[in-house]
């Protein structure tokens, strides 16, 4: 699928379809997740999935050229500057757009009631940063799992680190890559006519900006409330509660106006929800399949490996 993807990238470059070459091949995982789930529904039909694969990728990468503009005035990027992100989860994007829309169109008030995340961080201090957050994660995660106080203790701090770590390690993605980026794009160029590249990798780039996390932060305790009351669905999250398949394209569409990004993220979540509920028989079965089905489940649980939510069929 790596290779598919890359070639399918290298003819878009070389018919001006596209201007970004994505290197984060590592997350095509994500389209091949969406081609198992086309080849399943179309009873096997490798055309259509093939086709349909093909049209994703190609949306990623047109969209990761739409967002680079965006992504260069929130990352503060000086115009010469290459890096973007063709990540698939962007793709939501477009459905962000039309919510952003009409709040410019009957809501454009509530601009009003901004604020800058960075203070509101540092207002609420220890309690509300990245490694709190994540320790208040490992410790709901741990209390499901009935674990030991010592094994709680543990997995909190590991979560935390993990956490805070994340945003630092995402803000070393654009000057890290700068020279393989650079090289890549002169080797390119000479076969593209001089033409400028973008160079596409995974979507942390955008994890030093304040109000992805503060947003996170208050949709985490949003979506568990959804979840529990939303009807048909069988979803608990918990990898996925901090709602990162979300939050990046929610900066990027309001260019981080945290009011509008919680209230289009509230609305979206349902989606994100039912959406789960119905591929969680697939994949379960397509990990029991493989072997990777999770040790110590309940008899009728289904795992949701692709947004890292386990469910329990009610």
């Amino acid at each position: 699928m790596r290779f598919v993807c890359f070639l399918l990238n290298f003819i878009l470059l070389i018919f001006s379809v596209t201007k970004t070459l994505n290197v984060d091949l590592f997350n095509i995982w994500n389209i091949s997740i969406i081609g198992l789930l086309i080849l399943h529904y179309s009873g096997g039909n490798i055309i259509l999935t093939t086709v349909f694969v093909a049209g994703v990728y190609t949306l990623a990468l047109i969209n990761a050229d739409v967002m680079k503009p965006t992504i260069n005035e929130l990352l503060n990027y000086e115009k010469t500057n290459i890096t973007t992100t063709a990540h698939p989860e962007l793709l939501i994007a477009p459905v962000v757009m039309i919510f952003n829309k009409l709040i410019d169109r009957f809501l454009p008030f509530i601009d009003k009631f901004d604020f800058n995340a960075e203070t509101l961080n540092r207002k609420i201090g220890f309690w509300g940063s990245k490694f709190a957050i994540g320790a208040y994660l490992g410790v709901f995660i741990g209390l499901l799992a009935r674990q030991s106080p010592s094994e709680i203790f543990r997995l909190a701090f590991i979560a935390g680190v993990s956490l805070e770590l994340f945003a630092y390690v995402g803000g070393w993605f654009g000057p890290a890559i700068d020279p393989l980026s650079q090289g890549i794009t002169t080797f390119m160029s000479k076969r593209l006519r001089g033409r400028k590249l973008f160079i596409g990798i995974d979507w942390p780039i955008l994890a030093p900006r304040a109000e992805l996390w503060a947003v996170a932060n208050i949709l985490a305790p949003i979506l568990l409330i959804v979840a529990l009351i939303l009807p048909g669905n069988h979803v608990l999250p918990l990898g996925g509660i901090l709602m990162t398949v979300l939050a990046p394209a929610l900066l990027i569409i309001t260019k981080g106006r945290v009011v509008r990004m919680t209230i289009i993220g509230t609305v979206m979540i349902p989606l994100f929800l039912w959406a789960a509920t119905m591929i969680a028989e697939f994949l379960t079965s397509t990990s029991k399949a493989m072997g990777n089905f999770p040790t110590g489940l309940a008899k009728g649980s289904l795992f949701l490996l692709s947004t890292q939510i386990r469910l329990r069929k009610c």
